[in-house]
């Protein structure tokens, strides 16, 4: 089956939609990378330029080692990237990065947060922010307990490690205070990978796990970390990044999850829309454009959800607000992107894309193979009509944005890849298992 269109017209959505960033129409904001998924939480940069082509030999302004392991992404601010890594204790030299294919070293682990000169890739602090053993297994694809990304506002960088505590720091890395929300319990032990969602002085955390016992979504006061609300949920095991979004001037939480998909008021917890759930295991991030915002999955199944959310109230199973949805070739990890009003995403892990019609859910082309990207677990990033899709083997394939497919350049560089990239001014930050590479022309 491809795409199914539901009852009602496809017409202008009579809303207001902004980002998840506090300022995000600041020239600063707009600039830099502030979380996960660029400054609009879409993986999309409004004003960078980067590099079209690059090699170990091409491009490379630097290129430093990152001790430990993490698939957390890069974030940046000003003159500063902002990485956390989680170090085995004890271990040294190529054994700290854990290889992977291999069950990931459980032993005693330093949960650190670098804070790297954008210029010349040293170090301008470092801080570990709590000495831990894990308390259960990982899956071996995710083989690290540093997955989910930092934020920063400008003022303060947000060091999530969900079981080992998120921790707030100055620019300088002073800390302000931290957070411990306790233990989570994946199921089968699968892994932790989640980031916060930070609008104004609000931060928002998804805790699902287990069989839905002790799952919960809170907010939090970025100043201090006290706890504004916090509202029970029966869900298991979501990874998804919670995506806000302000409709009518009111912000909303969307928070995919396999037994249901919900918004919820952010300043309340109060649930404002919520429909049929996803398949088992949502990763990607919900995406949005134009009124639209978009939630998928494909984890034992396929399912995509495009829900004009100026009409979402209620229960909106059945309803308008439900614009089409589609049960084939969705992505279980890399979250999808939006580009000049056309959906991209990849199937399952594998470098194979497609590319739909936001408004209509008519598809430009499906399932073409992105070559030498046989494993992507990197979401992409775009700019200035480019997209960056990046896979393990340390390859990235640069595509042309629009309705035909057209590749515009292939790089490789020696490193494996499953952090997202981060796009600021004319570079590209890359984080491998290894190494943190500034791309930048000269």
């Amino acid at each position: 089956m491809t795409s199914r269109l539901f009852p009602g017209t496809i017409a202008a959505i009579a809303c207001v939609v902004l980002t998840s960033i506090p300022g995000a129409q600041t020239p600063d904001a707009q600039r830099y990378w502030p979380q996960w998924r660029g400054p609009h939480a879409n993986g999309i940069s409004p004003v960078a330029d980067p590099p079209l082509e690059w090699s170990e030999t091409r491009n490379v302004r630097w290129k430093v080692e990152i001790p430990g392991r993490g698939y957390a992404s890069p974030v940046v601010w000003g003159d500063r990237i902002f990485v956390t890594t989680a170090v085995p204790v004890g271990v040294t030299g190529d054994a700290q990065h854990a290889p992977r294919g291999g069950l990931p070293q459980r032993d005693l682990h330093r949960f650190v947060v670098l804070a790297i000169d954008r210029k010349t890739g040293t170090t301008v602090w470092q801080r570990t922010a709590i000495e831990q053993q894990p308390h259960e297994a990982s899956h071996f694809d995710n083989g690290t307990w540093a997955s989910g990304s930092p934020i920063t506002d400008g003022q303060h960088v947000f060091a999530y490690f969900e079981s080992f505590g998120l921790y707030a720091y100055d620019m300088n890395g002073k800390l302000l205070w931290s957070k411990d929300l306790g233990d989570k319990r994946m199921r089968n032990q699968f892994g932790e990978g989640s980031t916060p969602a930070l609008h104004g002085n609000t931060l928002v955390i998804v805790w699902d796990h287990l069989n839905g016992d002790g799952s919960f979504i809170v907010a939090l006061d970025k100043r201090d970390g006290k706890e504004l609300w916090r509202v029970a949920r029966q869900e298991i095991d979501t990874w998804a990044t919670p995506l806000v979004l302000e409709v009518n001037g009111r912000p909303q939480v969307i928070v995919p999850a396999m037994q249901r998909i919900r918004s919820y008021d952010l300043a309340t917890g109060n649930v404002v829309w919520e429909g049929d759930g996803l398949t088992m295991n949502p990763i990607p991030s919900p995406v949005h454009d134009d009124g639209m915002v978009f939630l998928m999955s494909g984890f034992q199944g396929n399912d995509l959800r495009a829900v004009r959310i100026g009409e979402a109230k209620g229960n909106i199973d059945g309803t308008s607000a439900v614009a089409w949805s589609l049960d084939r070739d969705t992505p279980y990890v890399p979250s999808p992107i939006i580009s000049d009003g056309i959906l991209y995403f990849l199937k399952t892990n594998s470098g194979i894309l497609s590319a739909f019609d936001t408004k209509t859910g008519k598809p430009h082309y499906q399932n073409q193979r992105l070559d030498g990207l046989p494993n992507v677990f990197a979401s992409p990033v775009a700019a200035r009509g480019r997209l960056y899709f990046t896979g393990r083997e340390g390859t990235t394939l640069v595509v042309r944005s629009g309705q035909t497919f057209e590749v515009l350049a292939k790089n490789q560089l020696d490193d494996a890849f499953d952090a997202s990239p981060a796009l600021v001014d004319k570079e590209i930050i890359l984080r491998g298992n290894k190494h943190l590479y500034s791309i930048a022309a000269p």
